[in-house]
């Protein structure tokens, strides 16, 4: 048995690893860019819908209509659809880079939904406590929706990660490395299902972990806990 792992381990093992390696760095800079998009996005939701602190109810049904869209697409069917795109940005449609942009575009929706989920559960009394005191609305933002939302933003932020981790198995199939496509191109294409299964124990490792430090992360600032 011990030697039935370390030959495998021999042959697979550098490949395994750096399919891990490209994982995390393709989950890791998508999530960024995406938050930079579906934070702001999801803070401009909850803003402008009709008992928000800025009300507007044309930009709110635009945003909404974008983020609703964004959702809505199956990640590799937009994945194909804005190859050229990809391409236009950062110069491929394939490998790590080529996966980031199309990761950034189905997540960052996504994100804004969760983003405007987790603002909404904030008390509306202590927003009108806010306004009623005179803090404008990037005021009301930064002191009153964020920090108060910042367990529920943590939680989501686990999801958030999970998803694209998802999505890059998913990338795997259309050739954007990481742990997907050493399934695709192992698994399946060469017929070794053992290497096909180590990528899927792996995932779910990679997932327990994130889980697991991002709900002991909102369980240390959730002052309900205290």
């Amino acid at each position: 048995m011990l030697e039935t792992i370390a030959a495998f381990w021999a042959e697979y093992g550098d490949t395994l690893i750096q399919g891990t390696v490209d994982t995390l760095l393709m989950v890791s800079i998508s999530t960024v860019f995406a938050y930079l998009i579906g934070l702001p996005l999801g803070v401009a939701l909850i803003m402008t819908q009709p008992h928000g602190i800025r009300p507007n109810r044309g930009a709110y049904r635009i945003l909404d209509w974008i983020v609703n869209v964004g959702r809505s697409l199956p990640f590799i069917i937009l994945m194909v659809a804005i190859m050229p795109f990809t391409k236009l940005v950062v110069g491929t449609k394939i490998g790590v880079k080529g996966a980031i942009v199309p990761l950034v575009v189905s997540a960052a929706p996504f994100i804004a939904r969760m983003v405007e989920t987790a603002l909404s559960e904030v008390d509306a009394g202590v927003v009108e406590a806010a306004q009623s005191m005179g803090a404008s609305p990037t005021q009301i933002v930064w002191k009153v929706y964020l920090p108060e939302a910042k367990p529920s933003l943590i939680l989501g932020g686990a999801i958030s990660i999970v998803t694209i981790l998802a999505y890059t198995a998913i990338a795997g199939t259309v050739g954007a490395g990481g742990l997907g496509d050493i399934a695709v191109r192992y698994g399946h294409n060469r017929n070794v299902p053992s290497v096909m299964w180590v990528t899927v124990v792996f995932l779910i490792i990679l997932v327990q972990i994130i889980q697991f430090v991002f709900n002991w992360l909102s369980k240390r600032i959730d002052k309900r806990l205290k």
